[in-house]
């Protein structure tokens, strides 16, 4: 075979649809695992993997070139705050830890971009689902192991073996609240294959019941307040799906009238609730965090210190801070404050921008498309959202990778002027009722 037919094979084959999903898959999940991976094999073996992967990413969107719409590729949106936070690099009191956040945070966009455009919405729920199954089931059993077998923690893991206890439990993702917010996702996903009949059923039960198992001995109040929130939403979305166009949009407005009074009542009863969730510990480390972070942000108020991504503790001004929990801490605790201390109030401005347009597109997408797979974006967002208030989880690894392909996916399937037109075309449907490949 000619050098010239071994290379048409390879890109044949590495842009396949079955190397594809199994590249998706382990995109999804290296984001997902990112803490075990840095505990195991160190931050060289992490960044050796991604960049093999978007390697790949980049030899496969190349072999579909001709199958990709390439006009406004990527939102507006995100573009102007990835190039915020790369223009930080310029004015950052720490320039090198800044060059490295930034190559971090740009390879998960990168791969989130990849994914959202070589795959369709089911076939991304599809490896979501199988990356959630594995880590989901990985981390009970190491939970078993080290809470109940040989009753032992396993700190290299931040694995405390509470489970004898009733938890929290942390799993393999570093901490019970990153467990709570994933096993939530896992829940929305899981629920999402269940409806569109894309695995087995009994497959897609035992899943949702894993699920459940991880998010109540996970025992996050952050978890549990987005469930609760998660649960109106996706109540109200069922509402609006039956809705002509016409009585939808009034629908929306109430929606929106109703949430601002919801809002309200919340911040009114948010002491009956933080007992409720029994969080009261956890919202006083929180509170001492927010102070100590408030106090900074004036000094760099526009701008920000620069872009950083994790803490780096050794680093000015991130050494001061009292952390959560009595442990190193790698955020605010928050990931608007998070942004405005590392952006500015520019960033955080460009990050309120991001997150709202790809929220509304998502749920006008969800309210108005037939296929159910148009939930799964908007749910995740709420999810994404909600856990933002007390986390800076969407700001990294798979947090952002998900942010990344939910904001792309909504932006690229719903024009601002086709939103509030109910003549408008409908992008193409998703062959939700049947595997991807």
């Amino acid at each position: 075979m000619r050098a010239g037919q071994r290379f048409d094979v390879t890109m044949a084959f590495l842009s396949s649809a079955r190397f594809v999903t199994a590249l998706t898959t382990a995109s999804v999940g290296t984001a997902l695992l990112a803490f075990s991976i840095r505990q195991t094999i160190g931050w060289a073996g992490l960044f050796t993997i991604l960049i093999i992967e978007v390697a790949l990413f980049a030899i496969a969107l190349i072999g579909r070139r001709g199958e990709i719409e390439w006009s406004g590729l990527l939102p507006i949106s995100l573009m102007v705050f990835m190039g915020w936070a790369v223009l930080s690099m310029f004015w950052s009191v720490y320039q090198w830890a800044t060059l490295g956040g930034l190559l971090y945070s740009l390879v998960f966009t990168v791969l989130g971009v990849s994914v959202a455009l070589l795959r369709d919405t089911i076939q991304i729920v599809r490896a979501f689902g199988d990356v959630f199954r594995f880590v989901l089931l990985l981390s009970v059993a190491i939970e078993v192991l080290s809470g109940l077998l040989i009753d032992t923690p396993i700190w290299y893991l931040d694995i405390r073996g509470n489970l004898d206890r009733g938890g929290p439990i942390q799993g393999v993702l570093g901490g019970n609240d990153q467990l709570g917010v994933a096993a939530l996702i896992a829940l929305i996903t899981f629920a999402m294959e269940w409806t569109t009949r894309s695995i087995r059923q009994e497959v897609a039960i035992g899943s949702m019941v894993l699920a459940a198992v991880a998010l109540l001995f996970s025992r996050s109040p952050i978890a549990y307040g987005a469930l609760l929130v998660v649960a109106i939403a996706a109540v109200a979305l069922m509402l609006l799906r039956r809705l002509t166009p016409e009585r939808r949009r009034n629908w929306q407005i109430g929606l929106l009238g109703g949430l601002g009074v919801l809002g309200v009542a919340t911040w009114l009863a948010r002491g009956v609730i933080i007992d409720a969730l029994d969080a009261t510990r956890e919202l006083t480390s929180r509170l001492r965090l927010w102070r100590e972070v408030w106090d900074f942000i004036p000094l760099h108020q526009l701008e920000g210190w620069g872009w950083i991504g994790h803490w780096r503790m050794e680093l000015p001004p991130y050494y001061t801070f009292v952390p959560l929990r009595d442990d190193p801490t790698e955020s605010a605790g928050n990931a608007w404050l998070d942004v405005w201390l590392q952006l500015g109030l520019v960033g955080l401005v460009g990050f309120i921008v991001l997150v709202v347009l790809a929220f509304t597109r998502s749920w006008l997408l969800a309210a108005k498309q037939r296929s159910v797979v148009y939930l799964w974006p908007a749910l995740v967002l709420v999810v994404l959202v909600i856990s933002s208030l007390a986390e800076s989880l969407v700001l990294v690894e798979f947090g952002w990778l998900t942010l990344v392909v939910c904001t792309v996916k909504a932006s690229r399937e719903l024009s601002w002027r086709q939103a509030f037109s109910t003549s408008a075309p409908r992008p193409p449907e998703l062959p939700h009722e049947r595997p991807a490949a």
